[in-house]
């Protein structure tokens, strides 16, 4: 693995919409934008990202034109977490083919797993493919206290 891949700053890039749709030409804006700005890497499809909102097929489109945009002069790390894994898994395999450099991987959002039962996704997900993967943890802010009603 190169040890350059992990290293420095990597922005954690938003998904840019316009009417109800992921805006590509912004997309590309973006990236070129990290790319003149000397930054380490880019990670599209993040939970900045608003990966939880697109379809399967945006959120890979989403990756393969920061690929293609970031042209092998900076990593992408492509964020590939989901809420199941079988989806996980899928979106993982399909950047690797899309060629992201690495991956970050989310705990499931919704469902609130013991350490333990974190340990048969993520290694299900390392098992996919030879890249770097980073574990990420999300934790949803607190609901404010319902009032009572008597």
């Amino acid at each position: 693995m190169d040890k350059k891949l992990l290293h420095g700053a990597h922005t954690a890039l938003i998904t840019p919409m316009k009417d109800r749709a992921v805006s590509y030409a912004d997309l590309e804006s973006l990236v070129a934008r990290q790319l003149d700005s000397g930054i380490s890497g880019v990670v599209p499809c993040g939970t900045t990202g608003e990966s939880p909102t697109l379809s399967k097929q945006e959120h890979l489109q989403v990756i393969r034109e920061t690929v293609t945009q970031a042209d092998g002069k900076i990593p992408v790390i492509a964020g590939t977490g989901a809420n199941t894994t079988r989806e996980a898994i899928q979106l993982t395999e399909e950047a690797d083919k899309a060629g992201a450099d690495g991956f970050l991987h989310v705990a499931p959002y919704y469902t609130k797993p013991s350490q333990e039962e974190l340990l048969a996704p993520f290694g299900s997900l390392a098992e996919r493919t030879e890249k770097p993967a980073s574990n990420t943890h999300r934790t949803l802010p607190p609901h404010p206290p319902v009032p009572h009603r008597a």
